[in-house]
């Protein structure tokens, strides 16, 4: 519910239609990388699922087991400076923390963070993938049961949806 108005407004303020990256590691949770991609693509919002895994074609096998076929590989929207609106990491394990050692995917983060793009991180994603990469905003939360690596001290760390917009990371 929270992350359509941050959608919307987000489209507005860009000239041309928000683009949307979400990454995917073996081990990814693929409920939240499909349910995600498929509500935003709904909405209008061009989506790229993107293989982090240099091996291999763009089949990723996901944490249940499931394959998806990913749209790029992430190495090529390096090489290529593909820019997004947003970027979205799926929790699961331990696609999430694959997803947290790619050093390409860390640096798009954090370009992402430095520039006043939106990025964002489902379930165990925020404690294994942001956190570890100094990437988790001041306001925040996670799978419960991953709330240790993130510290009880953070604001909005029993919420189920937390908006940092000084981070701008949902």
């Amino acid at each position: 519910v929270e992350a359509t108005p941050v959608v919307r407004a987000h489209t507005r303020e860009m000239a041309s239609p928000v683009k949307v990256l979400i990454p995917l590691a073996t081990g990814s949770e693929e409920l939240e990388a499909i349910a995600l991609a498929n509500v935003l693509r709904r909405g209008g919002v061009e989506v790229t699922l993107a293989t982090t895994e240099e091996e291999g074609g763009l089949a990723v096998v996901c944490a249940r087991k499931t394959k998806i076929l990913c749209d790029a590989k992430l190495s090529e929207l390096v090489e290529t400076g593909t820019e997004f609106g947003m970027i979205v990491l799926p929790g699961g394990m331990p696609g999430a923390e694959r997803l947290g050692r790619n050093v390409a995917l860390v640096e798009m983060l954090r370009k992402q963070r430095a520039s006043g793009g939106w990025y964002g991180a489902i379930c165990a994603a925020p404690a294994v993938a942001l956190k570890p990469n100094g990437l988790f905003p001041k306001t925040g939360t996670c799978y419960p049961s991953f709330k240790e690596k993130i510290g009880s001290d953070v604001v909005g760390i029993d919420d189920r949806v937390v908006v940092d917009h000084d981070a701008k990371c949902a």
